[in-house]
């Protein structure tokens, strides 16, 4: 039995005046159990003080890449359709309506253009939160098209994968991505530019045997998993206990997949680092083959 009762309601505060936390606003942080404000997380991109990478939006890694977070937005007019009226516990279509609404975005990666260091940069990144980054005729097209404006207008690119791999509910559609990026990387690569592959949390399937595998610089974020068939799979199917820590990016750096393993609040120093290296070095080319053609009409 209670000691006192109320006999008067206390002092009411209106719901509309009520400080109420945003559904999400907080998270854990899953190294140190460490509660952190989601504002907090942003002004570290998304990385606890423990180091551990929660997922970030395509479009935040643009705003993190390019200087002073301007870019140009490409390929936001592509729209994915379902040309197999693929049904399994949910027509495609619909999924494709509520990822749309949930992100606000048109597919799993987005495109921009700008500039990295003052470097002329072009960019796709992938979104893990439309449909898994799942790569499909879309998220191809954007990353093809993203590889042709490095093409055309002298730019470095990079792409930066977050996917669960090739999206089933289009098949073939899918799977052709895979060799139609990897041509266009053949003729960034004729071209002398250099592209870099950024893989974070995680990068399988498709995409691992596809561009993601493919850059002339693969730099991954620390934790990343990075593989084409999940440990999981592995392991059913050759029935063996695996390595410790397989299919991270630390792995695959000790094993020479991966080049460089860069904590996400440095990506960017990283980046311009990499392009004042590589620019230096083509201009210096550039200079010694002027001068070795004057030589040759002077001789």
């Amino acid at each position: 039995m209670a000691w006192f009762k109320r006999k008067t309601a206390g002092i009411q505060t209106a719901p509309a005046d009520k400080n109420e936390t945003p559904e999400g606003y907080w998270r854990k942080c899953p190294i140190t159990d460490e509660l952190i404000s989601l504002r907090e997380l942003k002004e570290n991109h998304m990385v606890t003080p423990a180091g551990h990478h929660f997922a970030m939006s395509g479009l935040g890694y643009c705003e993190m890449f390019f200087d002073d977070g301007e870019f140009t937005r490409h390929d936001d007019n592509l729209f994915a359709i379902d040309p197999l009226k693929f049904v399994d516990r949910k027509a495609y279509i619909d999924r494709l309506r509520s990822a749309r609404k949930k992100t606000g975005l048109n597919d799993a990666a987005v495109s921009a253009t700008g500039t990295v260091g003052s470097h002329p940069f072009s960019m796709a990144a992938m979104d893990f939160s439309f449909i898994g980054g799942s790569m499909n005729s879309v998220v191809g097209e954007i990353v093809s098209r993203t590889i042709q404006r490095g093409i055309n207008e002298d730019r470095a690119v990079m792409v930066i994968s977050q996917s669960g791999g090739a999206r089933m509910m289009e098949a073939a559609y899918s799977l052709m991505q895979m060799a139609k990026t990897s041509i266009h990387l053949t003729r960034l690569d004729d071209k002398g530019l250099p592209f870099f592959s950024l893989m974070t949390n995680p990068t399988t399937g498709g995409v691992t045997a596809s561009y993601a595998m493919l850059g002339d610089i693969h730099i991954a974020e620390p934790g990343a998993l990075i593989g084409f068939a999940g440990p999981r799979v592995i392991r059913e199917t050759i029935r063996r206990d695996l390595p410790k820590d397989f299919q991270t990016s630390e792995f695959l750096q000790e094993h020479g997949f991966v080049d460089l393993v860069v904590p996400r609040p440095k990506l960017r120093q990283t980046l311009i680092g990499l392009l004042d290296l590589l620019f230096e070095d083509h201009a210096e080319r550039d200079t010694d083959l002027a001068h070795a053609e004057l030589n040759g009409q002077a001789g």
